[in-house]
């Protein structure tokens, strides 16, 4: 898998391209095709203007001079600049150009003979200019007819404004489905990881109990020990202390079911927070001895009563007591401390242990995720207990903050609001 994953994105990541280049080719292409439509839709309507032009002129009409078309008087011998203009407007938008546009009609000393109110000298040198000659077979002058149209890019926006709408969302679909597709693949790939490592420690803190129970049965065997009632008492007691760690996994492992099912239901009531710390530091002052740690409170809050489930918040208190003792160096250090801000509780585990990464602490309450620390199993646990902390934090609606520098030290700090 590790091998196949990398292939996967590059193949993903060279269609992505081929797709996106594909798609600004046939865009590209489509527009030159628009472009030429455009210009073949206006010679079109250039040539039947013309030729009404040229067979008006040949019944023996003939231009009026701008000069003298300011009153717009019509003759039947004489076409005016609007009727030139009106002719113009029906054949272009008869050819699909609804764009405004202005003309000029030049004879062969390139010398005006009509043209339209907007027309400016500088259309004449703009490559978008559209120009005709309307001078007839059986004319004996050369007349040019020009015709500049407006903002043509409006044209162009109409034609391909759907297609270039759909090429940019559909474009954009792939590209959002090829990273949500990454992503998953990542995430995945992180929870097999992380399931593969909760698998490993889990036969690792099943295995020594296991064991220790084998060879505490075989012991109790041996005719030596039967008739020894002071080596019963101890090997019986082996096994059920054994007995009673794997049992306690195993609720750790159900509790985590629980909540993943939201199968918790609170029994809130009112908790003395001080009197449970106190309680909780004497069954954890035994496993501190074992390891030389030094456990200390400072219970300085004033108003240290809230309501909270006692059960699931005595374990959170163990866990967070358990979690600091665990990644510690020698001789560590741990100061449970209460203080009062506002009309909220905050209790404060403190230790001088390993401290954390930054990335470490945005995952530490991740299920299955723990922190390493060199042996990917010098730590024993499931990577569980903070996530059930958090959760069971989250159901009483309180709040977890953690702060941590590597090597100096970690502080969880958890926020009920008073009674």
């Amino acid at each position: 898998m590790k091998r196949l994953f990398p292939i996967i994105i590059t193949l993903t990541i060279i269609s992505l391209i081929g797709i996106i280049v594909l798609q600004i080719q046939w865009i590209s292409s489509a527009i030159r095709l628009k472009q030429d439509q455009y210009e073949r839709s206006v010679q079109t309507a250039l040539g039947n203007v013309k030729d009404t032009i040229v067979f008006r002129k040949e019944s023996g009409m003939g231009f009026m001079n701008n000069a003298r078309s300011n009153n717009d008087v019509s003759t039947p011998d004489i076409l005016t600049r609007y009727e030139i203009k009106d002719l113009l407007r029906t054949e272009l938008q008869y050819n699909g150009i609804k764009q405004k546009f202005e003309y000029n009609i030049i004879n062969e000393a390139a010398a005006p003979i009509m043209y339209s109110a907007g027309f400016r000298t500088e259309y004449l040198d703009d490559p978008g200019l559209f120009k005709i000659n309307i001078s007839g077979r059986t004319s004996s002058t050369f007349e040019t007819l020009f015709v500049y149209i407006l903002q043509p890019q409006k044209y162009f926006m109409n034609q391909l404004l759907f297609m270039l709408i759909g090429a940019i969302i559909f474009t954009s679909i792939i590209i959002a489905a090829f990273f949500l597709t990454i992503r998953t693949m990542l995430t995945q790939r992180k929870l097999s990881e992380i399931k593969s490592d909760f698998i490993n420690n889990m036969t690792h803190e099943f295995k020594t109990p296991i064991a220790t129970i084998q060879l505490a049965s075989d012991a109790l065997r041996n005719p030596k020990v039967i008739s020894n009632p002071e080596e019963i008492m101890n090997y019986t007691g082996i096994i059920k202390e054994e007995n009673r760690r794997m049992h306690k996994q195993v609720e750790r492992i159900l509790n985590a079911a629980q909540l993943e099912k939201d199968d918790v239901k609170l029994q809130l009531k009112e908790l003395d927070v001080h009197a449970m710390i106190e309680k909780l530091f004497d069954n954890t002052q035994l496993r501190a001895e074992e390891i030389h740690a030094t456990l200390s409170k400072d219970l300085s809050a004033t108003n240290y009563a809230i309501m909270a489930d006692e059960v699931h918040f005595s374990n959170i208190i163990f866990n967070l007591m358990d979690n600091a003792l665990k990644y510690s160096k020698e001789n560590p250090e741990v100061i449970v401390r209460t203080e009062n801000f506002g009309q909220s509780l905050h209790i404060k585990f403190i230790d001088n242990g390993i401290g954390m990464t930054k990335e470490t602490v945005n995952n530490i309450f991740e299920k299955f995720y723990r922190a390493h620390t060199g042996n990917k199993h010098n730590v024993k646990g499931f990577g569980l207990g903070l996530t059930y902390v958090k959760n069971i934090i989250d159901l009483h609606e309180a709040k977890i903050r953690v702060d941590s520098t590597l090597d100096q030290g970690s502080t969880f700090t958890i926020i009920f609001p008073t009674i």
